[in-house]
């Protein structure tokens, strides 16, 4: 193959893609030797270059140009649905045929399919996840691999433990190679990788050998604008938006590390004045769509978006991003700036730590892969079923949440001790090894990322040499344009108006939390004939909590308050004062027992408490304190059982903790002979309500002894 007409051509398909005239783009150097590995020799390659480099321009121009040499269609795996949305519309402006089989076009697939296998499709773009499902595996994984022209791995870092956004769904990746007919390209791409990293994606995805290219470039961002501003506290931060937001080039991005802080900010600069949107795994797929659409277009200042909005959101003219907090990892925190600033030449970026972002930390590495004993149980039930278990049918007989269950599954389908089949999971009976070395040596990597997060906020060095040595690159050098190099840009005053407006969001008490409905299913698993819907007149009612421990405004206040291991004590004053205010304003709201005619709520007669092992004081002291205030009198509560055991852990599965709680609490009969004698509702007074389970078993009890409505009213809700 003629390698100058091969550059001619592709330069070509590069001058569509970008809406150049003909003859005026020219891939550059490390582009045109990926492409022409590729395409002239098939080789297997993986690019690690910094966001905004133009991977995706290797991967369709190569896709181009093995299209017309009849090969089949080149798959593109991607991690997320904003990514496949713009990589679809990159491919249009190029003359290529982009099609994508996700989570949010089901009714479309069979559509897709057929065209893919008629040739109709160019690109076609799967979801990882796609490749554990049954019927892909089974019905379109061999046809796709037996056909496909190029296999491109975007965000190849997520194969790896060792990077920052492992997800197990990509390790069927290892599947998908083998099948690949000799001589298939593969390219892998990542812009967040480090050494260790690009190493070990290397390894996974057989492109370590002799014959494997390895392009790896500076990680520099000239357009980047590198800073950090510590401020007091969450009211000085909000505030500090909503002084400055405008101030900021273009548009952007808004980063926070929870969805409630992130619901809660936008909420506050919409009420300023601000048009924004929220954008996070909560919000509905058709609202992400218009929130990319409206950011893309510019009809938003910002979105303020969990890292729901990451990897591949592609808004070249982004003029800024700000973190509301600190992700955990340097690898992480570069991976989300590098949305800025790509077709721009300057890009602000701000990072504004706070002091709850080391226990949002701490909550979400305690969901990670889990212990020994609990992946052993799993094993244990899945070989002594007959048939296999789906997840529905399995929760209930292992102490794991869905959704950690599921990704503990995924892992050992990949290490081969399990198998996803039609009806669900089945122990295939291979010997697994639980290697806790590697799990331990992960932690300890996890670690070490949020002490280099700690650094990069102290450091009077370079900032963007910081996060350059942090990925290993060797030519890290000062940038001379962030805020250690030149001087801080921005002001780090707040008005007080703003900051007025900001506390008053942030300490507005109260938050609705809804009851329990439905029991969950797979209880006559564990002995209890408890199934359906709950009746009407055992529920709880809608109840309310001070704030959200996952929140900036009282979960703040609260953490230190109902840490594990915190010391139990009467309940604050400003603590007490504020739920006295939720009490007000609940009573004051639409069908509240403040108003009068129909349909409004009865006052509530007595206060009642649940029994707390670990914080019997606050507890107690809370509820003494609500009755006294609204002179109600306080009846005591349900009291522990003798049977009543360890309770489990709040991050249990909804029948695990069913099954410890059903027998742990009792009416006593005075509470019972008290209730009988003022009919009514009662408030239920407790700490934290997590999967709710307890408030709905302890307003059961009451509600069989004689209790009118049951309201609950708690501290807060965890995370």
């Amino acid at each position: 193959m003629d390698l100058q007409e091969l550059r001619t051509e592709a330069d070509t398909v590069l001058a569509r893609l970008v809406g150049a005239p003909e003859g005026t783009a020219r891939l550059r150097e490390d582009q045109w030797q990926a492409v022409a590995a590729l395409v002239g020799e098939r080789r297997r390659a993986l690019v690690v270059q910094r966001t905004g480099w133009g991977k995706s321009a290797v991967y369709f121009v190569a896709t181009a140009l093995l299209r017309r040499r009849d090969a089949g269609p080149t798959v593109i795996i991607s991690p997320l649905l904003a990514l496949m949305r713009n990589q679809v519309a990159a491919a249009e402006r190029a003359g290529i045929r982009a099609r994508t089989i996700n989570s949010s076009n089901p009714e479309e697939w069979e559509t897709i399919r057929a065209e893919v296998g008629r040739g109709e499709a160019d690109v076609l773009l799967v979801s990882p996840e796609r490749l554990n499902s049954v019927d892909f595996r089974e019905n379109v994984l061999p046809t796709l691999a037996a056909a496909t022209g190029l296999l491109v791995v975007d965000e190849a870092h997520c194969i790896s433990d060792w990077g920052h956004d492992f997800r197990p769904d990509y390790r069927r990746l290892r599947t998908m190679l083998a099948e690949l007919p000799e001589g298939v390209p593969v390219l892998a791409t990542t812009a967040t990788a480090n050494a260790r990293v690009t190493a070990d994606v290397a390894d996974q995805l057989g492109t370590g050998g002799a014959d494997a290219l390895v392009l790896r470039g500076p990680l520099d961002r000239q357009s980047l604008r590198l800073g950090v501003l510590e401020l007091p506290d969450a009211a000085h931060r909000l505030a500090w938006l909503g002084d400055r937001l405008r101030t900021l080039p273009g548009s952007g991005i808004i980063y926070t590390l929870t969805v409630a802080v992130a619901e809660e900010v936008a909420a506050y600069l919409r009420r300023s004045g601000y048009e924004v949107a929220s954008y996070t795994g909560r919000t509905e797929n058709a609202d992400r769509v218009q929130a990319e659409e409206d950011l893309l277009a510019n009809r938003v200042k910002a979105l303020v978006a969990t890292s729901a909005l990451g990897m591949g959101f592609d808004k070249p003219d982004l003029g800024f991003v700000v973190h509301l907090g600190s992700p955990a990892s340097p690898i992480a925190y570069y991976q989300q700036v590098g949305r800025a600033g790509r077709g721009v030449e300057h890009a602000d970026v701000l990072l504004l730590p706070g002091r709850e972002d080391q226990a949002i930390w701490a909550y979400f590495a305690s969901v990670g892969f889990p212990p020994e004993e609990q992946v052993r149980r799993t094993l244990d039930v899945l070989g002594t079923a007959v048939g296999p278990l789906s997840l529905p049918a399995l929760e209930p007989l292992v102490d794991l949440r869905r959704s950690r269950l599921e990704m503990m599954l995924k892992v050992l389908d990949v290490d081969g001790a399990v198998q996803r089949v039609k009806g669900g999971w089945i122990a295939t009976g291979r010997p697994w090894r639980y290697d806790a070395e590697r799990y331990a040596w992960v932690a300890r990597q996890r670690k070490a990322e949020q002490q280099a997060m700690r650094d990069y906020v102290a450091t009077t060095g370079c900032r963007m040499e910081f996060l350059r040595r942090q990925l290993d690159d060797e030519k890290a050098a000062p940038c001379g344009r962030c805020d250690t190099c030149a001087g801080p840009w921005f002001d780090s005053g707040v008005s007080t108006g703003a900051l007025e407006s900001a506390s008053g969001e942030l300490n507005r008490p109260g938050v609705e939390v809804e009851p329990r409905r439905m029991w969950p299913r797979g209880l006559a698993g564990v002995g209890l004939e408890l199934r359906g819907r709950m009746r009407a007149d055992e529920q709880a009612a809608a109840g309310r909590a001070l704030g959200r421990l996952s929140d900036i405004g009282w979960g703040n206040r609260l953490r230190p308050l109902l840490a594990p291991g915190a010391a139990d004590g009467p309940v604050p004053e400003d603590v007490l004062a504020a739920v006295v205010k939720v009490l007000a304003d609940w009573a004051r709201s639409p069908g509240g027992w403040a108003e009068s005619g129909p349909g409004a709520a009865e006052r509530p007669v007595a206060v009642v408490a649940m029994p707390s092992r670990t914080r019997p004081r606050l507890v107690t002291s809370l509820a003494e304190g609500l009755a006294r205030v609204g002179r109600l009198p306080f009846l005591g509560g349900p009291v522990l059982t003798p049977q009543a055991g360890e309770f489990p852990p709040h991050r249990s599965n909804s029948t695990q903790r069913l099954r410890a709680l059903a027998d742990s609490f009792a009416v006593p009969d005075d509470l019972a002979a008290a209730l009988a004698a003022r009919p009514g509702p009662v408030l239920l007074v407790d700490d934290v309500i997590d999967s709710g389970w307890t408030l709905a078993v302890g307003a059961r009890l009451l509600r069989r002894a004689g209790a009118g409505e049951v309201l609950p009213l708690v501290l807060a809700v965890g995370n």
